[in-house]
């Protein structure tokens, strides 16, 4: 199941889109489209950066890989979009009619906080906050929290350490730096809670034997106004100089080959880099935070959405790192085991720039060019594109359930490959 290495090197103008106002001042994607294209040749390519770049207060894309791309079209752009891409030979297919309607369905919580935090709904920062309150009260010898960063609404950036021993490993895990990709931090604090309760012999070896870093919410900030304002928001929320658009993509935000290609330097691209590297502080605080404690930490990863798949390093090049086969191994036990769950959910993966497009100054990228953290992946995780980034909740169980099985398949791996011998004794 690995994904073929291929260059994209494809501009990802992924501007922000025209929107409606209701009443309740939410951003409305009501009549918006997602359509699945084929890329057949170069021709199809540059035709579609140039309609996107042309239209780009209609259109956006949602996902790309090395042959196909998802694109988001507004209503007023739909026919002069589907007669274009037709005329020059694309082969279309509309994977959502009409967005809002899956917005609809994700249906906002009603009930008080004194209801359970479970995993049958999305919830809002302080809510997950609140959860992580309550597993520190209750697991007080266990469990420890630590702080990442103020963000630039002056939200702070939060973590939690689960440790039942000294001496081992660490595993880092990085949810929503994008704000719109809910499915992440829903996983990361249903990961957290499994770690606490579950008594599965594998998940009580993936506890006692490493130390678990967790932050379930990076971009604190864009997550906010996904919730609060519009739920396909992706980046930071800090003004950019000289510009009206606001925030950054803070995985494009590290210093490590910092823009050195497939990152944009338009701050009305949602793959925006910033003005310089570290621009943004929840990516300076990781960054500082990653660097000062790289001696614990043999495994990171930063959960995403979507397309199934894992990505190693590297982003910001075609060539392959030095333990790229062991990579490969390690990421081919967590689709084997994704995929002997009851669900049958497929995983591909690949480098990151090989496997779906160029990703400078990326948290892997960071994570295993600058913090010593050699085993390393993004997880973009369900599905592939009928919900896009806006899963139903009735996927969140079954998502978390896949990522564990996952996740112990790739530690076991990593302890196998002789990864995760403790790197501060």
């Amino acid at each position: 199941m690995k994904c073929i290495a291929l260059a994209v090197a494809v501009l990802l103008v992924v501007c922000h889109v025209g929107f409606t106002y209701p009443t309740n001042d939410k951003v409305s994607y009501q009549g918006y489209k997602v359509f699945n294209l084929n890329i057949e040749n170069e021709n199809q390519r540059n035709f579609l950066i140039d309609f996107i770049e042309n239209n780009n207060a209609g259109v956006s894309i949602w996902h790309q890989d090395f042959n196909s791309m998802d694109i988001l079209v507004d209503p007023k752009t739909q026919m002069y979009f589907h007669n274009a891409t037709m005329a020059r030979g694309f082969r279309l297919k509309e994977v959502i009619s009409n967005l809002q309607s899956l917005i609809d369905e994700e249906k906002p919580y009603e009930g008080d906080d004194s209801d359970e935090f479970n995993w049958t709904r999305y919830y809002e920062l302080e809510d997950i906050y609140k959860f992580l309150d309550d597993i520190l009260a209750k697991y007080p010898k266990v469990t420890e929290p630590f702080t990442i960063a103020q963000s630039y609404e002056g939200r702070t950036v939060r973590g939690i350490k689960i440790s039942l021993k000294e001496g081992n490993p660490g595993i880092y895990i990085e949810s929503n730096i994008h704000a719109r990709e809910w499915i992440t931090s829903a996983t990361a604090t249903w990961f957290i809670n499994e770690l606490l309760t579950s008594t599965d012999p594998e998940v009580r070896n993936l506890v006692e034997n490493y130390d678990w870093y967790i932050v379930p919410v990076l971009n604190v900030d864009g997550f906010t106004y996904s919730h609060n304002k519009d739920r396909l928001w992706r980046k930071t929320r800090q003004p950019v100089a000289h510009s009206t658009c606001i925030g950054t993509d803070g995985n494009r935000n590290f210093d490590s080959y910092w823009m050195v290609n497939g990152a944009s330097s338009n701050p009305c691209a949602s793959d925006y880099a910033g003005p310089q590297a570290n621009s943004e502080p929840e990516i300076k605080g990781e960054s500082e935070f990653l660097s000062a404690n790289k001696d614990k930490f043999n495994i990171l990863l930063a959960f995403h959405c979507y397309s199934q798949m894992l990505l190693s390093p590297y982003g910001h090049t075609l060539e392959l790192p030095p333990n790229n086969d062991d990579l490969e191994k390690v990421a081919d036990a967590y689709a084997k085991a994704v995929i002997n769950m009851p669900y049958k959910t497929e995983y591909t993966y690949g480098t990151s720039a090989g496997a779906m497009y160029y990703a400078p100054g990326s948290t892997i990228d960071f994570a295993y060019n600058e913090a010593d953290i050699k085993i390393t992946y993004t997880i973009e995780m369900r599905d592939t594109g009928l919900h896009g980034f806006v899963l139903p909740p009735t996927h969140i169980l079954p998502n978390c359930k896949e990522t564990m099985a996952g996740i112990v398949a790739l530690v076991k791996e990593a302890q196998n490959l002789g990864y995760m011998k403790p790197k501060y004794l």
